[in-house]
């Protein structure tokens, strides 16, 4: 059974998140979490999920990366909110969302309206929810259930990438 994360939970999640120093020894293969815009400060992720316990596990694996988790958020209302807010570097976005607008619609109003990109997580990756996220520009699908460690992978890809 899942839990949906409630607009309490996601910002006093966020707000006790402090992630480490990134290692001196990452190596330029897999480019660490400040290898982004802002040389020397952890890249700024945030993490819309509506289920409460995948919500924890991401939010813990990015922080132990050494990634700054900026928000989560279950809605897309919410993410939207922490995004303007806090301008994150990359949103790791499920797709079906609590509320009225999916992941989808979400991915693709954050890179219209303020050039944010996505990796997109999902059990349901068909073939018109690919065609439907095109305009989003995705970084990359995380096919559910995943690991916290593809997860990592897939997000130090993207930043090199974006």
């Amino acid at each position: 059974m899942t839990q949906k994360l409630s607009r309490k939970a996601a910002a006093g999640s966020a707000k006790r998140v402090a992630p480490p120093r990134r290692s001196q020894t990452a190596s330029a293969a897999h480019p660490g979490p400040e290898a982004h815009e802002r040389p020397g400060e952890a890249a700024r992720i945030l993490v819309v999920e509506d289920d409460f316990l995948i919500a924890l596990q991401v939010e813990a694996a990015l922080a132990e990366a050494g990634f700054r988790v900026v928000g989560v958020a279950a809605s897309a209302e919410e993410a939207t909110e922490l995004a303007a807010a806090h301008r994150p570097d990359l949103v790791v976005m499920d797709i079906r969302l609590s509320g009225k607008r999916d992941g989808i619609d979400l991915a693709i109003e954050l890179h219209r309206d303020h050039a944010i990109r996505c990796l997109l997580a999902t059990a349901h990756a068909d073939a018109q929810a690919r065609r439907r996220a095109e305009p989003a520009g995705p970084l990359g699908w995380l096919q559910k259930p995943y690991t916290m460690a593809s997860l990592v992978g897939m997000v130090r890809e993207a930043l090199d990438l974006s």
